[in-house]
């Protein structure tokens, strides 16, 4: 009986210290970015980041007290490098989608990036997607956006046409070769829209469809629950003291990006 009463206390502190070994104090949180979507991120003439995502962050750090570290990744290869330990978290306005879900874990929301049918605001097509049937259809290569058009769109009737760049969309759209656009309607609002060449164009309804995501966030692994709850906290944060509608303005005025 007594060696069983030892074995079970030995058993017990072992369950304990590892417990213990696996609850890690964050006092150092890098993020995985890709620089190269403004305004959310992009790389200032000095070589510093700037952008919507990045003062983001930086406000969550500094709330939570702990040391922000950016680190420079390709998009594509951002999941296998959160996986390979290479940052912490993904934030580089990355959407919540079931496959990706599948690999990691999501913080909670950061913003809401809905897509919509880009036209000329003399159109009479583009409130739905059935209007956009034998329209040439511009959308951007490798985009949720695509997939979405030639599953939808193109079943439909329209013509589908896909660009490099979703600045080669707008253009095509200005002189005529395209009808429409369908694109993230925040990126449409802040890149187009809001500028002289885009004052005679207009943004649809966002597309309410399960393949096109509506929640931007922060990828983790799975096996960060700490960090997750952290970074959660750190999001409450700075919506509670008024930080995330000071940025918030300070990129998109008056538009809310939070709230559905």
């Amino acid at each position: 009986m007594l060696s069983m009463r030892k074995h079970l206390g030995v058993l017990l502190f072992s369950l304990c210290a590892t417990t213990v070994a696996q609850a890690k104090e964050w006092t150092e949180i890098r993020f995985g970015v890709y620089p190269e979507y403004p305004p959310f991120e992009s790389v200032a003439a000095d070589g510093s980041l700037q952008g919507f995502d990045i003062e983001l962050g930086n406000a969550i750090c500094e709330k939570l007290q702990v040391k922000c570290t950016w680190v420079h990744n390709e998009f594509d290869g951002m999941i296998p490098a959160l996986r390979a330990r290479k940052f912490d978290a993904i934030m580089s306005s990355m959407a919540v989608t079931p496959a990706r879900q599948k690999q990691i874990d999501f913080s909670d929301r950061l913003f809401l990036s809905p897509t919509s049918v880009i036209v000329r605001k003399s159109a009479d097509f583009g409130d739905t997607v059935e209007s956009l049937k034998g329209k040439q259809v511009g959308v951007l290569q490798g985009s949720l956006q695509e997939a979405y058009a030639r599953a939808v769109l193109a079943p439909l009737g329209a013509q589908v046409k896909a660009y490099q760049a979703q600045d080669q969309n707008y253009a095509d759209l200005m002189n005529g070769r395209l009808d429409a656009t369908v694109t993230d309607k925040l990126e449409a609002q802040l890149n187009f829209l809001s500028k002289p060449e885009g004052a005679d164009f207009k943004s649809g309804p966002a597309i309410k469809d399960p393949t096109l995501p509506l929640d931007i966030a922060m990828g983790l692994r799975k096996t960060d629950p700490e960090l997750k709850a952290l970074l959660d906290k750190g999001i409450a944060m700075i919506h509670a003291d008024g930080t995330y509608a000071e940025i918030q303005k300070k990129y998109v005025g008056d538009v809310d990006i939070y709230n559905e």
